[in-house]
């Protein structure tokens, strides 16, 4: 069975409860529940990880033995060299994901650091990008 780490960065442990009108009133619990279900019906194990911290993202992706990685790096999308080498040194498939259209935001937001080191970008889809994300990610690993 193949296994898939699950990232989501900063703040998103909060979901449901701020900015509800960009990121809708959502709980993480219940967006790892729908990827759970996405997982068992097609047959593949998911490990949940969520960190308020870059250096322990850092960590958990090169101590990882996934055979894939969906990623939600949050705010740390626009900032961090640190996840982005991380990921690049890993020859596996990866999927990063945003609740949001981050190019619809902020001028900032527009620049993704994580973006030329993974296999494709999802994002405005609210829940729906991590179920997209995890729908593609399965779908590279059987390639």
């Amino acid at each position: 069975m193949k296994k898939i780490l699950v990232i989501n960065g900063p703040n998103l442990d909060v979901l449901g409860k701020r900015e509800t009108n960009l990121y809708g009133s959502e709980t993480i619990d219940d967006i790892n529940k729908a990827l759970q279900k996405v997982s068992v019906e097609k047959k593949v194990e998911i490990e949940f990880y969520q960190s308020n911290h870059e250096g322990d993202i850092v960590d958990k992706i090169n101590e990882t033995d996934a055979e894939g990685i969906l990623i939600n790096p949050a705010a740390y999308t626009h900032t961090s060299v640190a996840i982005h080498d991380a990921l690049r040194a890993k020859t596996l498939p990866i999927v990063e994901v945003h609740l949001s259209n981050i190019y619809a935001r902020e001028e900032f937001r527009h620049k993704s650091l994580i973006a030329p080191v993974v296999s494709g970008q999802i994002s405005g889809f609210g829940k729906d990008s991590y179920t997209l994300g995890l729908d593609a990610l399965i779908g590279l690993l059987k390639q």
